[in-house]
C-alpha cells in the first residue's frame, strides 16, 4: 500500500475489496482448517491430549508411539538448566506438535515444530536453494551415458543435525514427560524457523565440500561434483545432488560416498536404496527393445502414481456434485478440444469457492507438467492464464483435463542416452559468416570445469502459432530441447508482443530458442559434460530458416531486428545450426497447437513412452 501498488489496474479492482473483508477472510480460513478432523477416514488431533484420548477410544498406542518416537529423535535440539533459568538475551517461542497421517501406509506421524511467525527474520538470508529438476533429469542421463550407479536416501530429522542462529527459548509442553513446564533453549535448527533451512543447507555443504572433496557445479549450487575414473581408466564426474534432506548419489560404486556421509549423518532405516521416487516423480530402469544393447539400464520418469491419486481427489469432489470426469459424449481423447478457444468463453464467472477450486486444479496440473506429462502443457499454460479471474465453461474444461488424465493416465519420461542421428532427414547450410559477425563465438566461461565421459548431443524444437490468442491476437512459443534422445525442457508461452505476420512470431520464437539453447549448453558444461557440434534446431517456417542460415539475406522488419540479430549471431558463433522441418512432424507443435488425437499421438511416440 505504502508504494501505492493498490491503484495499479492489475490490482485495484480486487485488493480493496478483499483488504474490506480481510477479517472474515482470515476467521473462514482458521474455521476450514480446523473442520479438518478425520485424513483417509482416520481421526486427527489438533493436541497432544487429543492424541492420547483418541489412543484410549480406539484401544491402541498408535498416536503414543509417533510422539514418543519423534519426542526421542527432537530432544537433541533443547537445552535445559539445572536452575530452570530463562536463558538471558533469548527470545520466547512457542512449540506445538503437528500430526499426520501417511498416504499408502496409514502410519501416525508427528512432527514438533516451532512458531517461526513469533520472529523477526535474522540478519543473515534465510533462503535455501534446492537441486533444480532439470540438474536432476540431466544426472539420471549421466548415469545410463557413463553406465554409473544411482543410490538414493533420506536424512532423519535433518534439520535438527545443524545448529541455529536464533537466539531462542520455550517452555517444555506434555510431550516432554517428566521435563513438562520447564524453560529450555533451543540449540538446533528446529522445524519452524525462519533460519532452519539455510542452516541445515550450509552445514550439508560442508560436510559434501570439506570432508568429501566435491564441489559446487556454477550452474546449480545444489549439485555437487568430483572427478573419478573407473578401474578401466574411464573418466568421469560423479555427483550428489541434494534437496533438502533428500540424497542422490550417481557414481560407479555410490554406496561409498553414502558410507561416508553416514558416518556424519543418520539416514532413515532402509532409505539407502536405488532411487524408486523423487521430487513426487516415479523413477524406474527402462529398457527399450530394439537396442543395440537391451541390457542398457536407463532410468525413466513416471507421473502415473501422482496422476491417479489427482484423479481420485478430483473425482470424490465431483461426486458430492453428482458429476462424472467422462460421459459417453465426452471421450476425453484430448486434453482440450482442438478448437477450443478460452478466451471466447461467454459464461459466468464462478464465486469465490470456486474460484479457489480452479485455482487448486490449475497447481495440480502445473505439477504434473512439471513431472514431464508434456502432453497437457499448453492445455494448462492456456488454462492458466485466467487464474485471476475464471468462469463456468474454463472450470469444465480443466476438469475435462482430468478426464483425460484418467483415460491416458500412464506415460515415461526415458532418459535415453542414444545419439539421435539428423544425417538424412535434416539439411543444415554451412555459410561463412565472418564477414558479417566476425568476431562471434559461443559464450564458454574460463571457469569451466573439465569434460569427462561420452559426449553428447543437444537438439531443439521450435514452433509458434501465430496470433493464436482471437483476442489480443498474441502468438504462443512453444520449445522442446532434447540432449541426445532425452526430453531435457519444454516452453509453452504467449508472447509479450503482437507480431502481425507468421514470420515476426517465429522469429520471436527462435530468439527464445536461443537463449534456453544457451542456457541448458551452460549447464551441460558447469557439469561436466562434453558437448558435439552445435545444437541441431528444427523451425517449420522457411523465411525464418533462410533469415537465420544465409548471411545475404535482408532485415525487411526493423523492430524484429534484436530477434534477427540474436539469431543469426548464434548460428554464426556455431551455438546452433537451423534446418527446416515439415510441419506434420516438427515436435513443437504439441506446445504451441491444440490437435486432434492422431496427430497428437504421432508426435507424442518421439517424446514419452
Amino acid at each position: 500500500m505504502g508504494n501505492n501498488i493498490a491503484e495499479e489496474p492489475a490490482f485495484k479492482w480486487w485488493v480493496k475489496p478483499a483488504l474490506r473483508r480481510r477479517d472474515r477472510i482470515i476467521s473462514k480460513v482458521k474455521k476450514a482448517h480446523q473442520r479438518k478432523t478425520h485424513k483417509f477416514g482416520i481421526r486427527l488431533p489438533n493436541t497432544v491430549k487429543e492424541a492420547l484420548e483418541i489412543d484410549r477410544d480406539t484401544g491402541t498406542t498408535l498416536w503414543r508411539d509417533a510422539i514418543e518416537k519423534e519426542m526421542k529423535n527432537v530432544m537433541v535440539a533443547f537445552e535445559f538448566n539445572d536452575k530452570d533459568i530463562i536463558p538471558v538475551g533469548h527470545r520466547r517461542i512457542k512449540i506445538h506438535l503437528v500430526f499426520d497421517i501417511k498416504m499408502f501406509t496409514l502410519q501416525r506421524k508427528a512432527r514438533l515444530v516451532a512458531d517461526g511467525y513469533m520472529t523477526d527474520p535474522p540478519k543473515d538470508m534465510t533462503y535455501a536453494t534446492v537441486v533444480s529438476r532439470e540438474s536432476v533429469r540431466l544426472s539420471f542421463l549421466a548415469a545410463a551415458l557413463n553406465d554409473l550407479n544411482i543410490l538414493s536416501a533420506d536424512i532423519q530429522n535433518a534439520y535438527l543435525e545443524a545448529q541455529t542462529c536464533e537466539k531462542l527459548w520455550a517452555w517444555a509442553g506434555k510431550e516432554f514427560g517428566s521435563n513438562e513446564g520447564r524453560p529450555m533453549r533451543i540449540a538446533s535448527a528446529l522445524y519452524g524457523l525462519k533460519s532452519s533451512g539455510k542452516m541445515f543447507r550450509d552445514t550439508l555443504a560442508r560436510t559434501i565440500r570439506y570432508d568429501l572433496g566435491f564441489q559446487n557445479c556454477l550452474a546449480d549450487r545444489d549439485v555437487w561434483m568430483r572427478a573419478a575414473t573407473k578401474k578401466n581408466g574411464f573418466k568421469y564426474w560423479e555427483y550428489i545432488l541434494c534437496y533438502v534432506d533428500d540424497i542422490l548419489v550417481i557414481s560407479e560404486n555410490p554406496s561409498d560416498v553414502m558410507t561416508e556421509l553416514s558416518k556424519v549423518y543418520t539416514f532413515k532405516k532402509g532409505s539407502i536404496k536405488e532411487p524408486d521416487q523423487y521430487l513426487g516423480a516415479q523413477v524406474v530402469k527402462f529398457h527399450i527393445e530394439d537396442s543395440e544393447n537391451p541390457d542398457k539400464v536407463r532410468w525413466a520418469f513416471s507421473s502415473d502414481e501422482y496422476v491417479i491419486n489427482a484423479i481420485k481427489t478430483v473425482e470424490n469432489s465431483l461426486a458430492e456434485a453428482g458429476l462424472t470426469l467422462c460421459n459417453k459424449n465426452l471421450q476425453c481423447k484430448t486434453p482440450l478440444p482442438s478448437g477450443y478457444k478460452p478466451e471466447l468463453d461467454d459464461s459466468a464467472y464462478l464465486d469465490a469457492e470456486r474460484h479457489n477450486y480452479y485455482q487448486g486444479l490449475i497447481g495440480v496440473l502445473r505439477w504434473i507438467c512439471e513431472l514431464g506429462r508434456i502432453d497437457i502443457a499448453l492445455p494448462t499454460s492456456l488454462m492458466s492464464r485466467y487464474l485471476a479471474a475464471p468462469k463456468w465453461g474454463h472450470l469444465e474444461n480443466v476438469i475435462h483435463m482430468f478426464g483425460y488424465l484418467k483415460k491416458h493416465p500412464r506415460s515415461k519420461m526415458v532418459m535415453d542416452e542414444r545419439i539421435p542421428d539428423f544425417s538424412e532427414s535434416s539439411y543444415f547450410s554451412d555459410f561463412d559468416w565472418s564477414e558479417f559477425y566476425p568476431d562471434a563465438s559461443e559464450a564458454i566461461p574460463c571457469c569451466v570445469p573439465q569434460a569427462r565421459g561420452n559426449s553428447v548431443v543437444t537438439s531443439c524444437f521450435v514452433d509458434s502459432d501465430h496470433a493464436g490468442d482471437v483476442v489480443t491476437r498474441r502468438s504462443n512459443t512453444g520449445v522442446l530441447l532434447f540432449v541426445n534422445r532425452s526430453p531435457m525442457q519444454w516452453y509453452s508461452k504467449k508472447q509479450l508482443t503482437v507480431e502481425s505476420s507468421t514470420f515476426g512470431s517465429e522469429m520471436i520464437a527462435m530468439k527464445t530458442a536461443v537463449e534456453l539453447i544457451e542456457g541448458l549448453r551452460y549447464k551441460l558444461r558447469m557439469m561436466g559434460f562434453p558437448i558435439d557440434g552445435p545444437c541441431n534446431v528444427f523451425c517449420d517456417n522457411n523465411a525464418v530458416v533462410h533469415n537465420t542460415t544465409n548471411p545475404d539475406s535482408p532485415l525487411k522488419k526493423k523492430h524484429l531486428s534484436i530477434a534477427y540479430h540474436r539469431n543469426r549471431e548464434a548460428q554464426a558463433s556455431k551455438t546452433i545450426r537451423v534446418a527446416k522441418e515439415g510441419t506434420d512432424t516438427n515436435l513443437s507443435d504439441i506446445l504451441t497447437k491444440l490437435m486432434p488425437s492422431p496427430k497428437m499421438k504421432s508426435l507424442l511416440q518421439y517424446i514419452l513412452w
